[in-house]
């Protein structure tokens, strides 16, 4: 029997399924600290410089991404920039975190509509015995609360967090607490920052 060669619409699909998988794995963990990509909903750190020592430093993250750790990758990034920058203390002048929500609601994907396309205009109805309630019947034009309408409902919650900040040179002024020592926050943060893997 003769060995069967892959043919290039068999490697695509194969190709297609490893990238979709893939894609899938990369998303099922939350945002890791690194530079945001352009785009909608780009996951990551970003700034803009407004003034030579004045920057806004932006920090977003996915839906796996706590706001715990969006705000503290947010500070990690703007020590970072300050030292990047030559100083060694930042002022926060402005602070926000965002929080934006999605609901999904998806039907049941084998009841609606009309038990997928391949079925026509046949839906599948029985009777069921329930204690307490005798025979009961269900049918796909009347509908019933045990089984129609079964809905996966589930809301998605993602954080982003800015801040405008200001730098400045020679330590931090005890009575701000607006103020932070750059290196400090880096030393204390930096063991809780996690980066994408190589």
């Amino acid at each position: 029997m003769a060995a069967h060669s892959p043919t290039a619409k068999s490697l695509t699909a194969i190709g297609l399924s490893l990238g979709l998988m893939l894609g899938l794995a990369a998303c099922a963990t939350p945002t890791p600290y690194q530079p945001a990509a352009a785009g909608r909903h780009a996951a990551g750190f970003s700034e803009i410089r407004i003034e030579s020592n004045r920057f806004r430093v932006t920090f977003s993250g996915n839906s796996l991404t706590s706001r715990e750790t969006v705000e503290g990758y947010l500070l990690y990034r703007a020590a970072e920039l300050t030292v990047a920058q030559g100083y060694d203390t930042f002022t926060v002048v402005d602070r926000k975190t965002d929080k934006s929500s999605r609901t999904y609601v998806q039907p049941d994907p084998m009841f609606h509509p009309w038990y997928g396309p391949s079925y026509g205009f046949w839906r599948p109805s029985w009777r069921y015995y329930g204690p307490g309630f005798g025979w009961r019947s269900w049918d796909p034009f009347w509908g019933d609360p045990f089984w129609s309408d079964q809905m996966d409902v589930r809301t998605v919650d993602r954080y982003e967090a800015s801040a405008e900040i200001v730098m400045s040179r020679g330590p931090k002024p005890e009575a701000d607490p607006t103020a932070f020592d750059a290196r400090a926050v880096m030393t204390n943060l930096g063991p809780r920052i996690q980066r994408p893997a190589p």
